[in-house]
């Protein structure tokens, strides 16, 4: 690994106050050999115990290196991984949670693998989790959708420990929840194929209680159809919208031609058949997904316009401006 290559390390915490000097002490011993600058970012997510006192008297005692960010509130575990990695300066960042479940020695062999691999982001695979098995069962079932849905095939979308390329990671907003989907939200800015996974050591928890259960899972169907419309759909809302609108249009239009030869044909009354009211019904929201297609369609290249973001990320590009080929080359 070239030393030239700075290294972030991000961990948000919240209400873990017992965990701060063992998790700092596990960093530095993890980073010990590592050859090039780093710094450890660690955010506190509103806590109302001492977390935050014990981060700023360990990062008294380690140097300048430890930055301590604070929220105002709790806002969420996807709300402090962004501030924290808005604050970084590294050419590299690596996330972890701040429980202690997640390995820092694992960082420097990922950040290897990573660019080894040419990759934009290596995910954390928790292969051996050392949670119940009714967390475990959830977190499957829960993976598997994902991975399906979105095609970013991964076996663990839920390990927080991940390393990134700056570059990258910083063209990802996150917000909401979703942090579970960030490799789904960076194959929205890089190719999928540039997303790996490697197996990392999973630890007990040792210190404090889980902030999550199981009904987080849950929450992950409704989150995905938001991931799924932004990943395939952000450029042309149009195209969502008007597949849905076309469909009602089509099993409207067949049911009021059916209707139609039933009452010109057959001679037959149809003013109290109930598909009558569902072809009618049909139409109204085909025309209802046709319009607001339209309209989203010009909210996104309005943002697109205004915010001067393009709907593409260049990789990379040779040449310079000089290479014409003139007339008399």
């Amino acid at each position: 690994m070239s030393a030239e290559h700075s290294l972030s390390v991000v961990i948000p915490l919240y209400q873990e106050g017992a965990n701060v000097a063992p998790l700092l002490a596990r960093v530095h011993e993890g980073l010990a050999d590592y050859p090039g600058p780093w710094e450890l970012i660690c955010v506190d997510d509103g806590s109302t115990d001492d977390t935050v006192e014990r981060l700023r008297d360990e990062a008294a005692q380690y140097g300048s290196h430890v930055r301590v960010i604070r929220m105002r509130r709790n806002f969420g575990q996807t709300a402090a991984m962004q501030a924290g990695i808005n604050a970084v300066r590294g050419s590299f960042i690596a996330t972890l949670d701040g429980d202690l479940q997640n390995d820092p020695a694992d960082i420097p062999r990922m950040l290897e693998e990573l660019q080894e691999r040419d990759l934009d982001l290596l995910q954390g695979w928790r292969r051996l989790r050392h949670d119940d098995s009714v967390r475990k069962f959830f977190s499957r079932v829960a993976n598997r959708l994902i991975a399906r849905v979105t095609g970013v095939n991964l076996h663990d979308y839920g390990c927080s420990l991940k390393v990134y390329r700056a570059e990258v990671i910083k063209r990802v907003k996150l917000f909401g929840e979703m942090h579970r989907f960030i490799p789904v939200w960076v194959a929205g800015v890089t190719s999928p194929r540039r997303i790996g996974e490697a197996v990392v050591t999973h630890q007990a928890r040792q210190f404090g209680e889980s902030k999550y259960g199981l009904s987080r899972t849950f929450r992950v169907v409704v989150d995905l159809l938001t991931v799924f419309f932004f990943l395939r759909f952000r450029a042309r809302p149009a195209h969502f919208f008007g597949n849905i609108g076309i469909a009602f249009g089509v099993l409207g239009g067949l049911g009021m031609t059916w209707l139609g030869f039933v009452k010109f044909v057959l001679g037959e009354d149809i003013a109290g058949r109930p598909l009558l009211l569902i072809s009618i019904l049909f139409i109204v929201m085909s025309i209802q997904m046709l319009t607001t297609g339209v309209l989203s369609e010009l909210l996104a290249r309005t943002f697109f316009e205004s915010s001067g973001r393009e709907a593409y990320h260049v990789l990379e590009m040779d040449g310079d401006d000089s290479g014409w080929k003139r007339p008399a080359d």
